[in-house]
């Protein structure tokens, strides 16, 4: 069995999530990562969209950023930002959000706005871009972030973007069109909203990882599935293409050694 990183199992296990064909709109960071790694492996198809107006993104590199103009190289064609927004996002032609966020409460709602008081905070984060948006429209929304209790916390600081708001029917009812998070995943586990209730419940701890371990990292009184299942893995191939693709990322950007 291969050696591996708690990081790359994390990436790992979200890009298995993104279908081959898939219309993923991306967001920068893990997200970027994990659906560039599914694009380089089973999902050479996915058409991966970012914010900026890269449709068909094929990044040799990671982007630093939305404005990174390694998006464009070579992406199938570039728009305007209002496009990507009115007739990709709002015309119902996304299946798939990508998203991180700094915090994140039971119900997949997430805070990329403040850590503290919005008036006074501790720390001011990037903002909302446009998550908000992709998590009312998109089909569905896949969520990627390390896992700490300063991070899953039972109440967010500021509800910069929309999971499943208190729960049951609140999604539907404000008038959200999507799906909404139907998944979590950490460097701990994979998470997934109860079919009613809609709290995020773990249904897959990822290999040599034990429950008590995701109760000591959530801020909540964390629920787990009845049939609990554990993660595949990471093959060799997956680990190969993603440590060449960050060593790329690295070298490119002057980070590397």
């Amino acid at each position: 069995m291969a050696d591996y990183t708690t990081s790359e199992m994390m990436t790992v296990a979200a890009a298995r999530m993104l279908g081959n064909g898939t219309v993923c709109f991306v967001g920068i960071g893990l997200p970027s990562t994990a659906a560039n790694l599914a694009r380089l492996t089973h999902a050479p198809e996915a058409v991966l969209i970012y914010e900026s107006g890269p449709i068909g993104a094929k990044p040799e590199v990671l982007p630093l950023s939305i404005g990174d103009g390694d998006l464009a190289v070579n992406a199938d064609t570039v728009v305007s930002t209002p496009e990507i927004f009115r007739y990709w996002l709002q015309g119902g032609r996304i299946d798939v959000g990508f998203l991180g966020g700094a915090q994140i409460d039971r119900f997949a709602n997430l805070n990329t706005t403040v850590i503290g008081p919005y008036d006074a905070p501790k720390v001011r984060l990037p903002g909302a871009g446009g998550a908000p948006e992709i998590a009312a429209m998109a089909g569905e929304i896949l969520i990627i972030m390390s896992q700490d209790k300063r991070a899953f916390v039972d109440k967010l600081d500021f509800i910069t973007t929309a999971g499943h708001l208190t729960g049951g029917g609140s999604r539907q009812a404000a008038g959200l069109t999507g799906k909404g998070p139907t998944a979590v995943i950490t460097d701990l586990c994979i998470m997934r909203p109860d079919p009613e209730t809609r709290e995020l419940v773990v249904t897959d701890l990822h290999p040599g990882v034990t429950a008590d371990q995701v109760r000591e990292k959530t801020g909540w009184d964390v629920r787990f599935a009845n049939d609990l299942r554990e993660t595949g893995s990471p093959s060799e191939t997956e680990l190969m293409v993603l440590r060449d693709l960050l060593k790329r990322t690295a070298e490119a950007h002057g980070t590397g050694k």
